[in-house]
C-alpha cells in the first residue's frame, strides 16, 4: 500500500475544498442532464445545440470555445449531430477556410422541446439552496471561472 504524503494543513484544506467542489459539480451535472438520454443527446451535443440556438450559427472553433471543449472533441460532437440531421455545415461566405455550423429545423424543434425540461432539471437540483445562497454560489463560481491565468 502506498504511503500517504504528509500534507500541510493548508494543503489538506485546499484539497478537501477542491474535492467538495468537483463532487458537487459532477453530482449536479449528472442529475441535471439525465433527461437528455431520453432524446438520445449527450451533454456535449446539447451544449452545441444550446449555443447555436441562443447565439446563432458559428464556426466549430467558436463553438468549442463557448462550450469549453477541445476542437477535436467538437468535431466528433458535430459529426454526430449532423448524422441526426440536427445541424448542418455550410461554407462561410466571408472566409472560405471556415465552415459555419447551423441549427436545422429539426434541431431547432428538438431544442425547444428539451430546453424547458433542462431548466426544470437544473431548478430541481439547485432548489435545496435559498436565493441568497445561490447568489453567493454564483459569485464564487464567477470568481473561480474568470481568474486570470
Amino acid at each position: 500500500m502506498a504511503k500517504k504524503k504528509n500534507l500541510q494543513k493548508d494543503e489538506k484544506f485546499i484539497l478537501s475544498t477542491f474535492i467538495k467542489l468537483v463532487r458537487a459539480a459532477e453530482s449536479v451535472s449528472v442529475n441535471a442532464h439525465k433527461h437528455l438520454s431520453k432524446v438520445k443527446l449527450s451533454f456535449g451535443q446539447f451544449a452545441v445545440l444550446e449555443a447555436l440556438y441562443h447565439l446563432g450559427s458559428m464556426c466549430q472553433k467558436d463553438i468549442a470555445a463557448k462550450i469549453l471543449k477541445s476542437p477535436r472533441n467538437i468535431t466528433m460532437i458535430i459529426d454526430n449531430l449532423e448524422k441526426q440531421k440536427l445541424v448542418e455545415r455550410k461554407l462561410n461566405q466571408n472566409d472560405r477556410r471556415y465552415w459555419d455550423i447551423h441549427l436545422t429545423e429539426k434541431g431547432h424543434k428538438l431544442f425547444e422541446e428539451v430546453f424547458p425540461r433542462h431548466i426544470q432539471s437544473i431548478r430541481d437540483e439547485l432548489n435545496i439552496m435559498h436565493s441568497d445562497e445561490l447568489k453567493t454560489l454564483g459569485n464564487l463560481c464567477r470568481i473561480l471561472g474568470t481568474k486570470k491565468r
